[in-house]
């Protein structure tokens, strides 16, 4: 109500501009600022009550709830008449307590004010039971601690009330449907939300379609097939009879192309050389073993398709009317069909970086992305259902890593490189804390918010050599064998009262935690260090549960499985692993990834420039059932299968990219996923995924 009060004014505030009537327009802004209803806004009246008597002011306490009185509660059913007499008993007892509280602490000021409120409402009170035992309160040298009146001088009692009085005021403006800017507002946002879900179920629908219309064609014939029938009808039609009936100049037969071929003797050259080029194309193709002959991606009605080679023949997805056929396991030799578990829908840029992404992270409820670049620049955007930058955060301090708040989930960790943590407001757009963690470990590598959002925890390091993990440097710079490993701490932080809790021991000592991760309910946290070792805390003892040496160098990343059974994680070494929580350092599987899938990773371009990045944010995500992950690569993300035996199998090649993807995110809703791959370039794709349901 008080929203549409206020646009009210500023259209009737814009029309008396533009009509000229400047004297209108000042008598306007007088009797607005004398508003007694304030707007219909709660909040003002409750402050404009509380000044009344704060200031001791009994005749505007009186006089301002007789006019909301008139004004506002007349007009209510009878039925709520006995609620507007007990506010209006409370908040003279509130008046009381407030007189009492001030001679008890001040007792010079105002000593007189309890007994000149019963001297100025005794005949109006005196005739209402509720009020007979107050008369005594002047008269009492410690009310605060008398049974009757203690629950009145109580902290619980005046919030109760205040919250209460708030509460009835905001129902009774609803119920008022005055203005109806509010209603239309919400029911515009219900249409958007509606649309929204139509538009996701069409889409679905659509490619469910697409999929029964092309699921017959399983085979095409290769482009190089349709020369070879091309060169047979032309052996065929020039083939001359052996009639002795035919005169020596036969007329030409007609082909099956409906072209005419001139007499064989023009022609017997051309005839060869096509027979040649056929047969060395032919050898030439068989000859190749399986592995290097280049995958072909044949387009629905088009006569030929031309090879891409390597991986830069996956940029784009398949289209929906093709079906892969598996190269493992004997797929090919057998023919059958492998059915995909998703369909890419749509894959959209966001390009409002202009250099290479650290961090690309989805909050909790799926509406909001934040991304930051090696610069320090970070951006707040949406893409649902239009891609938009909402904040733009420019830091003067090298900024190396950030997370969403659990609750709520429009606040913004940020950790920056002079040792300090910033809690960000990405609505309100402004800081509204910084923490000051630890000046001598001014590096903060991760930070986890807790799902109860009450806590986060903080990885701080000290400062490295150019060995040591870095953001993104010009050059490569080749690691010591067996480097020292950097000192850091983890530490727990309160983010209600913005104080640190603990610190945590790290065994065998103290050393920098490159990536943290909580489980769902936040009782276990999993981090990942600089020495190799995964480090298991158990939360309601803060402390540390288990730990293992996991990777032959720097521990990149660390996830929960979806049964929270297993931990994965991707070092240096190369090395994706699943180890079992409820056994020590026992690995369920190993799969050795490549380099661009791991780090570190290479931008290379014109006149010897080279670009390194050590990794810094997830590089690799889950779905919403635990059974695909989503990773790097040198061209866009790909999404894997989990196995059984421990193995990764490609399912779906993301593409898109000219540049290393470096990070990823992959957000789940309903049978619509989205994910995330941000790149060296500054380019992140967020490609629309339809899971298949088998």
């Amino acid at each position: 109500m008080g929203s549409a009060v206020e646009r009210t004014d500023e259209h009737v505030r814009e029309y008396l501009i533009y009509r000229g009537f400047t004297s209108t327009l000042k008598h306007l802004d007088a009797d607005v600022k004398a508003d007694k209803e304030k707007g219909f806004r709660v909040d003002k009246i409750i402050d404009q009550l509380q000044l009344f008597i704060h200031n001791f002011d009994l005749n505007g306490l009186k006089d301002y709830w007789s006019y909301l009185d008139r004004r506002l509660f007349c007009r209510l059913e009878d039925v709520y008449r006995p609620t507007v007499n007990k506010l209006r008993t409370s908040l003279f007892r509130y008046y009381l307590v407030h007189t009492v509280q001030v001679i008890l602490f001040f007792p010079s000021r105002n000593p007189e004010k309890t007994q000149e409120f019963f001297q100025r409402q005794a005949q109006e009170l005196q005739v209402q039971p509720e009020w007979r035992d107050w008369f005594v309160l002047p008269f009492i040298p410690a009310p605060e601690q008398n049974p009757a009146f203690a629950p009145y001088f109580s902290r619980q009692w005046m919030d109760t009330f205040l919250v209460s009085l708030h509460n009835f005021l905001s129902v009774l403006f609803q119920c008022m449907h005055i203005l109806f800017f509010d209603s239309e507002v919400q029911r515009t946002a219900s249409l958007q939300e509606e649309n929204e879900q139509l538009r996701q179920i069409l889409f679905a629908l659509q490619g469910e379609v697409n999929l029964k219309k092309e699921d017959t064609v399983h085979h095409k014939l290769p482009p190089y097939w349709g020369k070879c029938i091309s060169n047979c009808l032309d052996v065929f039609q020039s083939v001359k009879p052996k009639d002795p009936t035919v005169s020596k100049d036969p007329k030409p037969m007609p082909s099956t192309g409906g072209t005419c071929e001139p007499q064989a003797g023009s022609t017997a050259y051309p005839r060869q050389r096509r027979h040649q080029d056929h047969e060395k194309e032919r050898k030439e193709l068989f000859s190749k073993p399986q592995s290097q002959i280049p995958e072909k991606r044949v387009e629905c009605g088009d006569p030929e398709a031309s090879p891409e080679g390597g991986t830069g023949g996956l940029t784009d997805s398949p289209p929906l009317n093709q079906t892969r056929v598996s190269r493992e396991g004997g797929g090919v030799a057998g023919g059958l069909a492998v059915e995909q578990p998703f369909i890419k829908l749509s894959q959209e840029e966001y390009g409002e970086h202009h250099s290479s992404i650290m961090h690309c992270r989805v909050d909790c409820s799926g509406r909001r992305v934040a991304s930051l670049d090696v610069d320090g620049v970070i951006k707040v955007w949406s893409f649902n259902p239009v891609m938009q930058t909402k904040a733009t955060i420019m830091s003067k301090s090298p900024l190396l890593s950030l997370e969403w708040a659990a609750k709520p989930d429009r606040l913004l960790l940020l950790g920056s490189g002079v040792g300090t943590v910033r809690l960000y407001d990405t609505d309100a757009k402004k800081n509204l804390y910084e923490m000051i963690i630890d000046e001598s470990l001014p590096r903060i590598l991760s930070l986890a918010c807790s799902p109860s959002g009450t806590s986060f925890v903080c990885s701080a390091a000290a400062h490295h050599g150019l060995a040591g993990r870095s953001g993104s440097v010009s050059e490569a710079v080749p690691r010591l064998p067996n480097p020292p490993p950097v000192p850091g701490q983890l530490l727990l932080w309160d983010t209600k009262t913005v104080k640190q809790q603990l610190q945590f021991c790290l065994e065998p000592g103290p050393v920098a935690i490159n990536c943290t991760s909580f489980n769902h309910n936040g009782n276990l946290l999993v981090t990942g260090a600089a020495d190799g070792v995964i480090r298991l805390f158990d939360m309601q003892r803060y402390d540390c549960a288990m730990s293992w040496k996991a990777h032959d160098g720097e521990v990149y990343s660390v996830e929960f499985s979806y049964d929270e059974n297993t931990v994965f994680s991707i070092g240096e070494d190369g090395k994706f692993v699943q180890w079992n929580i409820h056994r020590c350092g026992v690995k369920q599987s190993e799969h050795s990834l490549p380099q661009d899938a791991t780090g570190p990773f290479v931008l290379s371009g014109y006149s010897g420039y080279r670009q390194v990045q050590v990794p810094r944010g997830r590089l690799f995500a889950f779905d919403s059932e635990g059974h695909h992950v989503l990773t790097c690569s040198s061209n866009g993300g790909i999404i894997h299968r989990l196995n059984g035996e421990g193995g990764l199998d490609s399912v779906l090649p993301l593409g898109g990219h000219k540049a290393p993807v470096v990070t990823v995110d992959w957000c789940s809703a309903m049978d619509c996923g989205t994910c995330l791959t941000a790149s060296m370039d500054g380019k992140i794709k967020l490609s629309t995924l339809l899971a298949q349901k088998s």
